[in-house]
């Protein structure tokens, strides 16, 4: 799909916000500065697909940035915290508190106005949580960070008659695994479309919303996937002709 300049659709993206320190090679003065970041394969992705990612930083009200937005792309990055989801932390987590209060806000306001979501990895999971859902804190074996990732590990099976079929056109492909946490329990208002082999769950969409969360993460693949397209392309349409179909 391409697309003028002047009529791409705009597609936000949060990011995670950490310390300069973190990131190898940094200057030991700059050790406290605030950087905010994501991986730049969300960013590209969408390009390639004909939008334009915005990025959102979390200092401002979420629900201001929902106005000016076509569509909104949650990224993966630290888990969310357990009491979100009436859970215990169980000694494996990473949190940012701050971003998850931003996220789920930000969330909410994309439904409120009918925006069309996509959530990668940590995304799929904020979508099940703010949905109502609960995540399995740690199942190593998917996370499997000792490969290339872009490496496709295992195959998933894609349930007929779901958003995620009618995007790929299959109902099997193989895919990377880069998460150390899964969906466990679905929201009340989420459909599972897509499984691994061992059962867990590889996608999910809000069945009264264009929204699609997956598991894995498809902007590191060696070739461009048509979910992006799918989010674009939904995010060009006029705002009374989006359903969740």
């Amino acid at each position: 799909m391409t697309a003028d300049v002047k009529t791409r659709p705009l597609i936000g993206l949060p990011g995670r916000r950490r310390k300069v320190g973190h990131l190898v090679g940094s200057a030991e003065s700059m050790a406290d500065v605030d950087v905010d970041l994501y991986y730049s394969g969300y960013a590209r992705s969408i390009l390639q697909a004909g939008g334009l990612p915005i990025h959102l930083p979390i200092d401002a009200n979420p629900t201001e940035f929902v106005p000016h937005l076509d569509g909104l792309l949650l990224t993966g990055g630290a888990d969310i915290e357990p009491h979100r989801y009436g859970a215990e932390p169980d000694g494996h987590g990473d949190y940012e508190p701050e971003r998850d209060e931003f996220e789920i806000t930000l969330l909410g306001a994309a439904v409120a106005r009918d925006l069309p979501v996509l959530g990668i990895c940590r995304g799929a999971q904020l979508l099940n949580v703010y949905a109502g859902g609960t995540l399995h804190q740690h199942v190593p074996v998917h996370a499997r960070f000792e490969l290339a990732p872009e490496i496709r590990v295992h195959r998933i099976t894609i349930e007929p008659g779901t958003l995620l079929s009618e995007i790929y056109g299959q109902d099997q492909m193989d895919v990377n695994s880069l998460h150390h946490q899964a969906v466990a329990t679905i929201g009340p208002s989420t459909v599972v479309s897509a499984r691994a082999d061992d059962g867990t769950v590889e996608a999910i969409e809000l069945d009264d919303h264009p929204a699609v969360g997956v598991q894995w993460h498809p902007e590191m693949h060696n070739q461009h996937e048509l979910v992006f397209d799918w989010l674009v392309k939904k995010a060009s349409e006029p705002q009374t002709a989006r359903v969740a179909s």
